[in-house]
């Protein structure tokens, strides 16, 4: 990659501050932007941007600046305690991320790679039909509704000012650190306690950090990615009981899992309240990532289970007590 100075937002989140530590590897001359002070990466050019919104003033971390990795955002949570959280999505996800972007163009940034959310597509695929790049949207969610209107703001933008943007749209994504549901189902497996999900026929596609990372990398400087969308995976699907099994395998855990048929498992969640549980567990969410291969060459570093073996090896939360600390690759 030729020298640009990069900015990156949201530095200390989980993705951001992975693509920064990715960059600063490669010697690239980038800058991070952070909310607060607080639990700030270690990174001699560091922003303070404040709250994230249509009154940010983004110029002193767009000073000198080719090209931006937007990666800060309000993100979906299960439980969200906000009031209204549709306004509080379109405030941070939506008038936050164009009003960056306005300003990056007008002070003569090249390319804006955003990260958005397979919710955009919709909430399930039907089984054997993944997503496709370019497929109508359908969002279902505050969330998702909030990335869909961000990026049809960033594509007029674009229009408008000629500066070149990228929309990569992430399946669930995992890696050392992970938490929220992929966390919850190695704590499952942790836990050693019998779980109904051996009879799941459903197909789901995932990304590891490592994968996702390389992707906005990749789509920072090639020229095929300007003013595209791409969805990510790990470029293989596989169902919610064949990932537990992989994941116990690739972690040290042993996978207790009772079949009990997807109906059944339906049925009992609706009873207690819990549909959307059993939905995540059972659907079928698939990407189609064709696209990344035909444009740019790109395909995944690395596997599935390689992905599932580097949590295991570099997250202290999720070692089995015969973890060396290694792992492949």
């Amino acid at each position: 990659m030729a020298k640009h100075r990069i900015l990156v937002t949201g530095a200390n989140g989980w993705i951001g501050s992975a693509v920064l530590g990715r960059l600063t590897q490669m010697g690239e001359l980038c800058r991070g932007a952070v909310r607060t002070k607080q639990l700030t990466p270690t990174q001699q050019d560091l922003v303070i941007s404040g709250e994230i919104d249509a009154k940010t003033n983004w110029l002193p971390a767009l000073a000198d600046v080719s090209l931006v990795v937007h990666t800060a955002a309000r993100v979906h949570v299960m439980v969200d305690t906000a009031t209204d959280p549709l306004t509080e999505f379109h405030r941070v996800n939506v008038q936050g991320t164009l009003n960056l972007a306005r300003q990056a163009a007008a002070l003569g940034v090249l390319r804006f790679v955003f990260v958005s959310s397979i919710k955009v597509n919709g909430e399930a695929s039907q089984l054997g039909r993944p997503f496709m790049a370019d497929d109508p949207a359908l969002p279902l969610d505050a969330y998702g509704l909030s990335k869909m209107e961000a990026e049809q703001g960033l594509r007029e933008i674009a229009w408008q000012t000629g500066m070149e943007i990228v929309i990569i749209r992430p399946t669930l994504v995992y890696g050392p650190g992970v938490n929220a549901n992929f966390a919850t189902m190695i704590r499952w497996l942790k836990s050693g306690v019998p779980l109904p999900l051996g009879a799941i026929r459903n197909r789901r596609s995932l990304v590891s950090l490592d994968n996702l990372v390389d992707l906005l990398v990749t789509c920072l400087t090639h020229p095929a990615a300007a003013n595209q969308t791409f969805l990510v995976s790990d470029g293989e699907d596989v169902s919610t009981t064949e990932l537990l099994r992989r994941m116990g395998q690739a972690l040290g855990f042993s996978a207790h899992l009772i079949p009990v048929p997807a109906v059944l498992l339906k049925l009992a969640a609706a009873m207690v309240g819990k549909q959307d549980v059993a939905q995540r567990l059972c659907c079928s969410l698939q990407v189609d990532i064709e696209k990344n291969r035909r444009l740019m060459g790109w395909t995944p570093p690395i596997s599935l289970d390689e992905g599932l073996k580097r949590v295991g090896a570099m997250d202290p939360r999720y070692k089995s007590e015969n973890d060396d600390g290694r792992c492949a690759g």
